[in-house]
């Protein structure tokens, strides 16, 4: 653990708002993207990562050091997304944003590729909401491995310290669960330009 956050986090645990500020920081980007890949809804990403925050600064006196301290504030987001999805799924009211809405009006999500064309830059966010849609298919536990290993590139023993589990366990739920993605999009083969699925 690095020095500056190691004093961060003791500060923190003395209940240093700033510190903890100071040190959730970088952190904010990567927790957000992993909330808005789980739940598929910028609003819903919003909320799980500001109320995961929440939770990690009430708890932030149980954190030893046994782990990395990003380790840790991800298994929080995590478990809080897996939370709000499980009372989602009671209420049926899930939902997915095509757009994200500003001040200057709606804006598409997808970051331009300057080095391709519009018809291009066009197909290959299309390719990627249609990616994003059949991950929000699959089941809580399948989603979350995909998400945690396929798109943010945590390591086995990284997700494996944030779900509980063995890697053992983890390497066969990442197995099953891109298999059930695979299926999920060869049900919907035409929805998909086999140029930019790479499964």
């Amino acid at each position: 653990m690095e020095r500056l956050e190691k004093s961060l986090i003791e500060k923190s645990q003395q209940g240093d708002i700033e510190s903890f500020e100071f040190l959730i920081k970088e952190h904010q980007k990567l927790a957000f993207n992993i909330a808005y890949r789980i739940l598929g809804n910028i609003e819903d990403a919003k909320d799980a990562t500001q109320d995961a925050f929440i939770k990690t600064y009430k708890s932030l006196y149980k954190f030893k050091g046994e782990s990395n301290f990003s380790t840790w504030l991800y298994k929080i987001v995590t478990n809080t997304c897996l939370d709000l999805l499980r009372k989602r799924k009671v209420q049926n009211t899930y939902s997915y944003d095509g757009q994200v809405e500003t001040q200057d009006g709606k804006i598409v999500r997808e970051l331009h590729d300057e080095k391709h064309s519009p018809e291009i830059i066009v197909q290959r966010r299309e390719c990627k909401k249609n990616i994003q849609d059949a991950i929000r298919c699959l089941s809580e536990n399948h989603k979350t491995v995909i998400v945690l290993r396929d798109i943010q590139g945590f390591s086995y023993e990284d997700i494996s310290k944030m779900l509980g589990c063995s890697e053992g366990t983890i390497k066969s739920r990442i197995s099953r669960a891109r298999q059930a993605l695979k299926e999920v999009i060869e049900k919907n083969r035409e929805l998909y330009d086999e140029t930019y699925v790479k499964i």
